[in-house]
């Protein structure tokens, strides 16, 4: 359904905290409006969030589960601008696309709003003007680019011009695309407007700051506190400590802009000016809450006594919830409910690098549905590959690895009993007889793993969580294994004792799956509610259900003797060896018949040449990528060029966005590129423009697109180097396509070895 401002409200009956009873508030990190999340921020933030809310829905705890899209700010209007239209009808676009995305997910939201409303302006000034009449807002003057033409402050990325430290020509006023570095606006070379193309001017304007360092004291003891007695993951527990042991301690914050799109600063002086979107984004979990409950909204948000407040989020946007949030609310000097646990994930990577939406690399929320494979095996695998303590990284392989576990431990099991109840049981329940001492080792063994489970999910390690459940799984598989009741079925024609022992392994076997039901539930909701409807139990909305709760232990009469089962069904199903390769495929980056490539190869001039002090085979070179760009690589070079007078002047190929390296203690900054024939060092020559080409001139394949990742991981360098081969007449390729300098004076050059190689000699 639909609701206020465009909302959509995912239960009618949103719970309210009761006092004297486990009221718990959950918020996932806002996503931003403009662009498509990847399966690294559903991981992060939305989908962990969901789990857990799950979780404590069937604890029994009143429990809201709060989230919407984040809408003003910078990349808003730059979106609109791309896009030819407004910031509003940028944000109403991607909502849509974003709340698709995690319906499909199955992603259990009370409420998904937005902070375009006018909740988010009302509150937001509120807590802004009370900071204000507390003496906690000052005021400094900086100065900044503006617009002469359309009479407006530039903010840094509607800023371009040439990088000062790569010579890329349009780099953004915040950050260079091409080498990475983090830059100033003013620090660009030939700097121009984005938005007219004028040259702007620096001019002053001031904006108001939160004054932090006053703050400083209340939000560490506030911290101390709740780090000590929530559930914060260490990630966030390092970042919020570094942030408050600073040498100079906290600084004060900027909380103003020169934009259009945002919430207006209510104050006439600052008329034009917006908050900052990271002091206005997280009240957006209060307003978004307000929308939903306009009338009791503060029940849940002014109420720290009764409340316990769970965020969840990636590591990037730590110090705005841990920091700046909180020295917010602490500032107003009202009783706000402040976060309680903070769980902060590390980055998800695909494969060997990140994920790209323009250079198609990764799978994004909009595709999952493209692949066919059900939203359930996708929650499965997110979870279970949660990076809780460290980076990890989704791989098809691996992907395929853990739905093959499914199948096999879980859905096999499932559908296995249940067929062998309909088969031979007529879908009647048995009922157990007398226990032996092997049905007492399993409840135990699962009694303890249910203890455990819920130890796991009230501290927020969601990825034991799963685990454990596929343990409990495990342990019923082997049970059946052997406890055999199929060959107990055959015997009990003879003996009585027999057909009595079988009752009782295919009750404790039906126990364990109804409690799977559950533990699955906050994973796998689907998979829970099919397995129920195998049982031929009802399965409630989720405010009306208390079938499914998750107890505090191991049940063994939760399913009732002479109960009669539903149909058998499939839970998982396999993904061939082929379809998974053609996954791969799909999502790498690779697009059919054009080739993408992400080094940034350019022409350079090769200055200086000296021995490396430690290495007699290496040297070290000063190489000229742009005019004022000079770069000292350590190259193996002197065993085919002795004589390094020779590599003097010489116009050859580098490759100047890899991971700067230490080669025996000397920094390399790049790395020239040269092909190679066989094992001998000697039979290697450096690969050059065929015509003479400025330094700095690109080379790029033929026919080919360059989207360059800022920096290129040593991992992801072993997997593009195989693409290079030399061809006929020593033309450099890379994937069978030749490599051209894309000169303005000369047109398109070809790349070719200096000296003569066979074809096929390898390119490093």
């Amino acid at each position: 359904m639909t609701t206020r401002e465009g909302t959509a409200n995912l239960n009618r009956n949103p719970a309210l905290p009761v006092p004297g009873q486990r009221n718990v508030l959950v918020t996932s990190a806002l996503p931003y409006v403009n662009n498509v999340p990847h399966l690294g921020n559903i991981v992060g933030s939305l989908l962990s969030a969901d789990v857990y809310a799950r979780y404590c829905r069937q604890r029994g705890y009143n429990t809201l589960y709060i989230c919407g899209t984040d809408e003003y700010g910078t990349a808003t209007e730059t979106k609109a601008l791309e896009e030819k239209t407004t910031p509003q009808e940028i944000c109403a676009k991607y909502y849509e696309i974003h709340k698709e995305v995690y319906e499909w997910f199955d992603i259990s939201f009370d409420y998904f709003g937005r902070t375009s409303t006018n909740a988010q302006t009302t509150i937001a000034q509120d807590i802004f003007t009370k900071l204000n009449s507390n003496g906690l807002l000052i005021e400094q003057t900086q100065q900044q680019l503006y617009d002469p033409e359309i009479k407006r402050f530039l903010a840094d990325r509607f800023v371009q011009g040439t990088c000062p430290h790569c010579a890329y020509e349009d780099a953004r006023g915040d950050q260079c695309d091409q080498c990475g570095k983090l830059l100033d606006p003013t620090q660009l070379i030939n700097y121009r407007s984005t938005l007219s193309k004028a040259v702007p001017e620096l001019r002053d304007t001031t904006h108001l700051y939160l004054n932090l360092p006053v703050l400083q004291d209340k939000v560490a003891e506030w911290f101390a506190e709740s780090s000590k007695d929530g559930e914060w993951s260490e990630v966030a527990k390092t970042i919020t400590q570094g942030w408050l042991t600073m040498e100079e301690g906290l600084k004060p914050r900027c909380i103003t802009r020169d934009l259009d799109w945002g919430t207006p600063v209510p104050i006439p002086k600052f008329s034009g000016k917006v908050f900052y979107v990271w002091f206005d984004a997280p009240i957006g979990y209060i307003s978004i809450t307000a929308n939903l409950l306009p009338n009791d909204w503060e029940k849940w948000w002014k109420d720290p006594q009764n409340v316990e407040y769970v965020q969840f989020m990636g590591k990037d946007n730590v110090p705005f919830h841990s920091i700046i949030f909180p020295a917010s609310m602490i500032g107003t000097n009202e009783k706000w409910t402040k976060v309680n646990s903070l769980s902060s994930t590390e980055y998800l990577n695909y494969e060997d690098g990140k994920f790209s939406k323009s250079r198609n690399v990764g799978v994004f929320g909009n595709q999952v549905k493209e692949t066919g494979i059900p939203s359930e095996v996708w929650r499965y695998y997110l979870i279970y590959n949660r990076p809780e303590q460290a980076d990890s990284k989704f791989t098809w392989d691996d992907f395929m690895k853990k739905n093959d576990e499914l199948l096999k431990n879980l859905g096999n099991f499932v559908n296995r009993v249940f067929k062998f109840v309909a088969d031979r049981f007529g879908s009647v329940v048995p009922t157990r007889k007398e226990l032996t001492q092997v049905d007492q080792d399993l409840i135990k063994q699962v009694e303890e793993r249910v203890t455990d489970y819920i130890q796991k999910l009230e501290k927020v390690k969601l990825k034991d969580g799963i685990k454990i459940v596929m343990d409990i799984a495990s342990l019923g598989n082997a049970y059946m294994q052997h406890n055999a009741p199929w060959d107990l079925l055959k015997k009990a024609n003879d003996e009585n004792k027999f057909a009595d022992r079988c009752d009782t392994v295919v009750n404790l076997m039906l126990q364990v799956i109804r409690l799977l039901a559950s533990l699955l539930q906050p994973y796998m909701p689907t998979i829970s509610t099919k397995i129920l409807s195998q049982f031929n139990l009802n399965h409630p909305t989720k405010e009306q259900d208390t079938s499914n709760m998750i107890q505090d232990s191991f049940d063994i009469d939760r399913v009732p003797a002479g109960h009669v089962i539903g149909t058998p069904q499939v839970l998982f199903t396999a993904i061939t060896k082929e379809r998974g390769e053609q996954l791969q495929a799909a999502y790498s980056g690779k697009v059919v018949g054009k080739t993408q490539i992400t080094l940034d190869l350019r022409v350079g001039k090769i200055e200086q040449v000296t021995q490396h002090p430690t290495a007699d085979n290496l040297y070290l070179l000063e190489v000229r990528v742009a005019e004022n760009d000079c770069r000292k690589i350590v190259a193996g070079l002197k065993a085919a060029y002795p004589d390094p007078s020779e590599l003097i002047n010489k116009h050859t190929v580098v490759a100047c966005n890899l991971k700067h390296a230490k080669m025996r203690d000397q920094k390399s900054e790049g790395m020239l590129i040269a092909s190679k024939a066989g094992d001998e060092p000697h039979m290697m020559s450096l690969l050059v423009p065929s015509k003479q080409v400025k330094v700095g001139t690109k080379v790029i394949p033929e026919g080919a697109t360059q989207e360059l990742e800022k920096v290129i991981q040593p991992k992801t360098l072993k997997t593009l180097l195989p693409n290079f081969l030399l061809g006929d007449n020593q033309v450099a390729l890379y994937e069978q396509l030749p490599l051209l300098a894309k000169s303005s004076d000369q047109g398109d050059v070809l790349i070719v070895s200096e000296r003569p190689l066979p074809k096929g000699a390898k390119i490093l």
